[in-house]
């Protein structure tokens, strides 16, 4: 642990390799934030690769152990007793319950819907969507998510426009602030 806030990934935003890459790369060493899934939200995840994106099962099975190495913290077990107790969108309790097991205040969401504030507030837990999340970290931090992106872009062979321009359809307003063509 190293003192910075907690924030639980659902698998919308995991799916989405690029936007999964920043978020995940954000949160290694300087953290900005400590990353929380769990089984079941990895399970959904792994599920879309396969199912949705067509990804071969290895690489599949490579990612979740990726995951598994690089942030053993991340995960949060024992939480499947809760579901029953959100009141959010069904298909979605287990997310809200793993934000309650492991009192994580913030879920970082494609799907705010499914997380209304009148489900959250209860439990002192905010859904915001990543493009929120992105730039606020920019905000605190602004210096390091340039480099960690820079180096994200160089690490896939592209440049920083490339990159943001990948990123503008999930994430528009972080791809702006990133951009080095922002005005």
């Amino acid at each position: 642990m190293t003192g910075q806030p907690p924030v639980l990934l659902d698998a919308c935003v995991l799916v989405n390799f690029s936007l999964c890459d920043t978020l995940l790369r954000l949160a290694e060493p300087p953290r900005l934030y400590e990353p929380r899934w769990s089984q079941q939200i990895i399970g959904e995840t792994t599920r879309a690769l396969e199912a949705k994106l067509n990804w071969p099962r290895h690489l599949v099975a490579h990612f979740e152990s990726e995951l598994r190495a690089h942030f053993l913290d991340a995960w949060v077990e024992g939480c499947d007793h809760l579901i029953a107790s959100v009141g959010n969108e069904s298909k979605d309790r287990h997310v809200l319950a793993a934000a309650v097991h492991s009192s994580t205040p913030v879920i970082v969401t494609l799907n705010l819907r499914h997380f209304r504030e009148e489900h959250l507030l209860p439990w002192g837990i905010t859904a915001v969507h990543p493009d929120r999340f992105l730039v606020s970290l920019h905000a605190q931090e602004p210096e390091l998510v340039r480099e960690k992106v820079r180096q994200q872009a160089e690490d896939r062979r592209r440049s920083l426009i490339q990159l943001a321009g990948i990123l503008r359809t999930t994430v528009p307003e972080f791809a702006h602030v990133i951009s080095p063509l922002r005005t």
